[in-house]
């Protein structure tokens, strides 16, 4: 796993999904929101895949890994903003 320093303005996509769930959102359909934003260009994220036979969890768009994805706190919050005004 990436290991970033405390109090860092980078989140994992695990992490960006657990700020975005909530009772109306699971947080696995939240990690398959953002990985489909991600895969689509909507999303800047430094993407990190698994290989098939690695595989951790359930899948998401594009074999993308939520553990070691990383998204930078502001492009995630200039994205939340886009898709809860699009919603």
């Amino acid at each position: 796993m990436i290991k970033r320093e405390p109090g860092s303005n980078v989140l994992t996509l695990l992490e960006a999904a657990r700020e975005m769930s909530s009772a109306s959102m699971a947080e696995h359909d939240a990690e398959v929101l953002l990985a489909a934003a991600i895969q689509h260009g909507d999303l800047h994220a430094n993407i990190k895949r698994w290989a098939t036979e690695q595989w951790e969890g359930r899948q998401l768009p594009g074999n993308i890994n939520r553990l070691e994805t990383c998204i930078a706190r502001d492009d995630f919050d200039a994205w939340r903003k886009s898709w809860a005004k699009a919603d």
